[in-house]
């Protein structure tokens, strides 16, 4: 498919890297097709993204030898899934322009374990990001008192001041992150912090608490909960 013409306005691209194991969620499968009310949990963030029309593409990045991914309308799925989650978004902003995304237009990497975003958390993510020079990411101020832990105990206590819990989606230009993830190498746990290594500064947009990525085993009842009170 040919690229996007760079004279037309830029678009919005989800990409979703799902190639994790997910083994600090204590599940045979992977977390990310975990049965969660019902339906695989990779699948309520995919209904969620459906729902924002300014979306041009919704890539799934899952493992080569990924079987389990169900396939669905709406969406495209690439086993093109590398060792790291900065490997996987970066091989799939390669397929995202393999299949016309043009450097200028954006895209917003979200975490497929994010099951709990909305179409409102995303849609406010792209009003506040689309004519910032860097782009930026959902975050939430930080609540609780901060540890730093030495040996098993408390260090120190750090200031929470001024500090915020990183959320997806992170949304940036397809070109500044492929070169920011070229540079920071493939450590980086998130698409801001290789931005930042650029001596960028991506813009903090608030998100939600509701917003939380599924990692630990009591995380799935907590999900769950919250999927089924939002159907009632």
């Amino acid at each position: 498919m040919p690229a996007h013409p760079t004279n037309l306005p830029a678009r919005c691209h989800a990409l979703l890297p799902c190639a994790g194991t997910g083994s600090r969620a204590g599940t045979a499968a992977p977390k990310q097709y975990q049965p969660l009310a019902g339906t695989p949990l990779v699948l309520h963030t995919l209904g969620a993204l459906a729902k924002v029309g300014r979306l041009a593409t919704v890539l799934v990045v899952v493992a080569p030898d990924d079987r389990r991914m169900p396939p669905g309308d709406g969406y495209t799925v690439a086993g093109c899934g590398g060792d790291t989650r900065a490997a996987s978004v970066a091989n799939g902003l390669g397929e995202l322009q393999r299949l016309g995304a043009a450097d200028h237009d954006w895209v917003l990497v979200h975490d497929a374990a994010r099951c709990l975003v909305t179409p409102d958390l995303v849609d406010r993510l792209i009003d506040a990001c689309q004519d910032d020079d860097v782009g930026g990411l959902l975050a939430q101020p930080l609540a609780d008192t901060l540890k730093a832990e030495e040996g098993g105990r408390v260090g120190v206590t750090l200031p929470r001041q001024g500090k915020w819990l990183a959320q997806t989606p992170q949304m940036f230009r397809i070109a500044m992150l492929r070169r920011a993830l070229a540079q920071a190498g493939t450590q980086v746990t998130d698409e801001a912090s290789a931005i930042e290594a650029l001596g960028l500064r991506p813009l903090l947009v608030a998100g939600s608490a509701a917003n939380f990525k599924v990692t630990w085993p009591e995380d799935f009842a907590l999900a769950e909960a919250v999927l089924r009170s939002r159907a009632t």
